[in-house]
């Protein structure tokens, strides 16, 4: 009784052993096989990406990171489908697809690269100053945040360069409803725009006819000390441009170059030169 108590349980082990033992080869087998087919979906996206179907290889590419979301190919096929849309300017389905890869990846070592082409998206679907300004405003976002989180990275000097231009853009709007304000003599409402392009846009080439039409509209409505601090603003900075001598001709020619002040500033930044001027 005792042999045959024992011969069943070394029968039932064995055979419990041999169950497991072909799980975990079934189990291998079937993950190779994945891991083969996710390689063999992500070299046709590839080859699909070069032959211009892009939306083929976005599709390829999702397949691959479908089947086997484990592999380190994962993220890789992931991204490489936004790359595809981009390619040829499907900027919807890139952000799409970009937007997933941030949500699912936050801590892949390609994530700045997605932030990036997010800003390009964005940032190429710029039109001109006049039109809507969220594509505008959303690049700009985009590659503020990247230069914060990853400022010395190689695509954080590249985004420093966009954010310049954008900037340009800005201002370029700002001048244009200015002027729109200024021809139809609506004055506070072109002064705050061209205030705004003074405050926060004082790097770029408005800036210069921004104190100019100031000076000019405080001179029209009868506020001639602040027509003056406006001028002076722009004869210290810019003495040699076309707005100087049309600002200062305002004044009958009473202010002359050698009799502007010499203001003292703490910093290079004409912000804190105009609010110098201003206490």
């Amino acid at each position: 009784m005792t042999f045959r108590y024992y011969f069943y349980f070394f029968l039932i082990t064995l055979i419990c052993s041999s169950c497991s033992k072909n799980n975990i080869e079934k189990s291998t087998i079937k993950e190779v096989n994945l891991e083969s087919q996710m390689i063999e979906a992500y070299k046709e996206g590839i080859k699909e990406l070069e032959a211009g179907d892009v939306i083929y290889a976005a599709k390829k590419f999702n397949e691959a990171e479908i089947l086997f979301p484990q592999s380190e190919y994962a993220p890789k096929s992931a991204l490489m489908a936004a790359y595809s849309y981009y390619t040829q300017n499907y900027y919807g389905d890139a952000m799409a697809e970009l937007a997933r890869f941030l949500r699912v990846y936050p801590n892949h070592k390609d994530i700045v690269y997605a932030e990036y082409l997010l800003g390009l998206c964005y940032y190429e679907q710029i039109l001109d100053e006049k039109k809507d300004l969220q594509s505008i405003l959303n690049a700009k976002k985009t590659f503020n945040n990247l230069i914060y989180k990853y400022p010395d990275s190689e695509f954080a000097r590249d985004a420093m360069f966009k954010i310049n231009l954008i900037d340009e853009i800005l201002a370029a709007k700002e001048m244009y409803v200015g002027r729109y304000y200024v021809d139809r003599k609506k004055w506070i409402s072109a002064i705050n725009r061209f205030r705004v392009v003074v405050d926060d846009y004082e790097t770029t080439i408005y800036v210069e006819e921004a104190i100019h039409r100031l000076v000019e509209i405080y001179y029209i409505i009868g506020i001639e000390s602040e027509a003056k601090k406006y001028a002076n603003l722009l004869g210290y900075n810019y003495q040699s441009s076309e707005w100087y001598e049309k600002s200062f001709s305002l004044f009958n020619k009473k202010y002359k170059r050698n009799t502007i002040k010499d203001i003292k500033k703490e910093n290079n930044s004409i912000l804190d030169r105009f609010k110098s001027l201003l206490s």
